[in-house]
């Protein structure tokens, strides 16, 4: 067997052979049962002819009708022929040979003669039956005796095959046996010892391969995981420490992106950011100079924001930089990170930085929502290679310098914002309130010089109590605006401030409250709790100045949507008059909760007394104005100075 061949191919040749060794033997020993069971056949059809040959002599001596006879002579004819041709259905046929043919022609010659003898027989005639019939009988018997001679040998071959096939068997038993050990267990425990040695820590183990079939296959690929192992445990040390050292470079990557981003978070001033941003970056980076420098929006013109260790002739003299006159500022919409050389000064005399000793630039692009907002420039006075980790960790530092600065611009938006609101807010109070005494101060004011000119006393006293009235009136309006203004809230409950809000409105009117409150709900946002304290305000506001009443309560339903009610016991008023000019702060109130996207209910009757009813949506979130990165260096100079 060639040792290229697979181990299937072995096995298959190895069975095939013994499956047609097997065919063949149980082949033979079919058609040798066949001829012996043919054989026995044609003894018993010839024994037959004995019988049939004495009956045919007593049937004749007996002097039986010519048909019986006939009959008789009859089946002797068939018996022969049958003998002749054979039956391959029952199966009879003779094992012929020389000996048997030759018999089996006496046979025929001897059933002639007794033939016409029998046929032709008289008792007159003075010849017997017997002696004939004896010795044609005994041809008959010498016939059987050389087929029986013919079965025995085949009986001799059947038991021949039956001990070849036993001994077939056995050495096929043998024979898978070997197989087996040869080409499966020996191969085996050559790959388990060579297993065991490599557990042990010896890497140099190898199997020996000395054939192509499957487990040669196998053996040279633990010859090559031996070698791979090998290599692998040599150069592990090394490979520990390279993949420490690359471990211990991203760490630091990571710590510096953390320092950044948390200076970042907690800068509170342009100037500061830019200059920290600077210093940081300059550090983590190993550059001789940075500078920081922002666009216009059309990006012609950079205006440096910071710088750390840039010379200060150069960082006068790019103050503030033209797009394209150096290699600073010089980016495209679609420009990324890149190592650029800086030429010599005799070659390019523009070029400052190269006067002062800087052989390379790393200009890293600021973008904002994909719009290029400003540069990060680093400089180097030799040369400079960044590594795919280097130029991420530059995108990301410049992207949160980024969005720390529009941080700080939507801070800055939002507090204006909120001044503005509030000291619109103010002059809408001051107008509704103390604007309107004061201009009827004013014409109590006129009332009293007309009076007084006409000398009618009594009407100068009653102007004199109307001009108390309303300073009282305008006194307690200022103190209701301070009160409005002082508010604070708990970020966490809303009902400390409400408490308070009813003491100070129950120590200023003298008039009795409660506060109930019920359910359960997620804390409102500290701005909506702004909205909601000056519209309760406002509504004990309207109860001091229109209601009369002498008790007032506020209800509070917390859950997924917040309701606030104020109920009183006053006058009331027909709603079906316009609430904007009967009761000014009931547009306020409105306002007020549009803002949070709430809305406000005014229920009242004559005599019935007043409900204020605020319901808040579900989540709600105060409206605030965010402004974007939209920076003009150039024009809102204060902002970045």
């Amino acid at each position: 067997m060639t040792q290229k061949a697979s181990l299937s191919t072995k096995l298959i040749r190895i069975g095939a052979g013994l499956f047609l060794t097997a065919l063949a033997s149980i082949g033979l020993t079919l058609w040798v049962t066949y001829q012996l069971e043919g054989g026995a056949a044609a003894v018993n059809e010839a024994g037959r002819m004995r019988m049939q040959t004495w009956r045919l002599a007593s049937a004749v001596q007996a002097q039986l009708p010519e048909e019986k006879v006939a009959d008789l002579v009859g089946q002797f004819d068939r018996s022969l022929s049958l003998l002749r041709s054979g039956d391959a259905a029952r199966p009879l046929f003779v094992p012929w040979d020389a000996d048997v043919r030759r018999e089996f022609l006496l046979v025929e010659q001897g059933w002639v003669a007794q033939r016409e003898h029998l046929l032709n027989w008289s008792p007159d005639a003075g010849v017997g039956l017997l002696g004939p019939t004896t010795e044609f009988v005994a041809a008959i018997d010498k016939l059987v005796l050389e087929i029986e001679r013919q079965l025995s040998g085949f009986t001799a071959i059947l038991n021949l095959f039956q001990f070849m096939m036993m001994a077939l068997a056995i050495g096929g038993a043998v024979v898978m046996l070997y197989t087996g050990y040869l080409y499966v267990i020996n191969p085996l425990a050559h790959l388990h010892r060579g297993l065991q040695q490599l557990e042990a820590g010896d890497f140099g183990t190898r199997v020996d391969v000395d054939t192509q079939d499957e487990f040669g296959q196998v053996a040279d690929g633990f010859n090559r995981m031996a070698v791979t192992l090998q290599g692998l445990y040599q150069g592990l040390e090394a490979k520990v420490t390279e993949k420490t050292q690359h471990i211990e470079a991203q760490r630091a990557r990571l710590e510096a992106l953390y320092e950044v981003s948390a200076f970042l978070a907690t800068a509170n001033s342009i100037e500061e950011l830019s200059n920290g941003f600077a210093r940081r970056v300059r550090g983590v980076m190993g550059a001789d100079a940075v500078a920081v420098r922002w666009s216009d929006e059309a990006n012609q013109r950079y205006l440096m924001l910071a710088s750390d260790c840039f010379p200060s002739e150069l960082r006068d003299e790019e103050k503030s930089l033209m797009a394209g006159a150096c290699a600073c500022g010089s980016l495209q919409p679609n420009a990324t990170t890149r190592v650029i050389p800086i030429h010599k000064a005799e070659e390019a005399p523009l070029r400052r930085c190269a006067r002062i000793g800087y052989e390379q630039l790393v200009s890293v692009p600021v973008r904002l929502q994909q719009r290029l907002i400003g540069e990060i420039d680093l400089f180097y006075r030799g040369n400079i290679s960044l590594t795919a980790e280097e130029v991420e960790l530059l995108d990301a530092l410049a992207s949160h310098l980024a969005s720390a600065l529009e941080g700080l611009r939507a801070a800055a938006l939002e507090r204006e914002a909120a001044v503005g609101e509030e000291r619109s807010l103010l002059a809408r109070e001051l107008h509704d309130s103390i604007a309107q005494s004061l201009a009827f101060l004013k014409i109590q004011a006129q009332l009293l010089r007309t009076s007084i000119d006409k000398g009618q006393s009594e009407k100068v006293r009653q102007s004199l109590d109307e001009l108390d009235e309303g300073l009282k009136g305008s006194i307690g309006d200022v103190r209701e605006l301070l009160v409005h203004f002082r508010t604070r809230t708990n970020t966490d409950d809303i009902e400390q401030a409400l408490q308070e809000t009813l003491q100070k409105f129950q120590h200023q009117t003298v008039i009795t409250t409660r506060l109930h409150v019920e359910g359960e709900g997620l804390p409102l946002p500290a701005d909506v709790q702004v909205q909601v304290l000056h519209v309760v305000q406002e509504a004990l506001s309207n109860v001091r100045k229109h209601a009369q009443a002498s008790h007032v309560s506020l209800e509070v339903v917390k859950g997924e949507q917040w309701v606030f009610t104020v109920r009183d016991n006053g006058d009331g008023f027909d709603t079906g008059q316009s609430l904007a000019q009967t009761h000014v702060g009931t547009k306020i109130m409105r306002e007020r909760a549009e803002r949070i996207g709430a809305k406000v209910d005014v229920v009242s009757a004559p005599g019935q007394g007043t409900s204020v009813t605020l319901e808040l949506p579900p989540y709600p979130v105060a409206a605030s104005n965010v402004g974007t990165m939209g920076i003009d260096v150039f024009r809102d100079s204060a902002f970045l100075s």
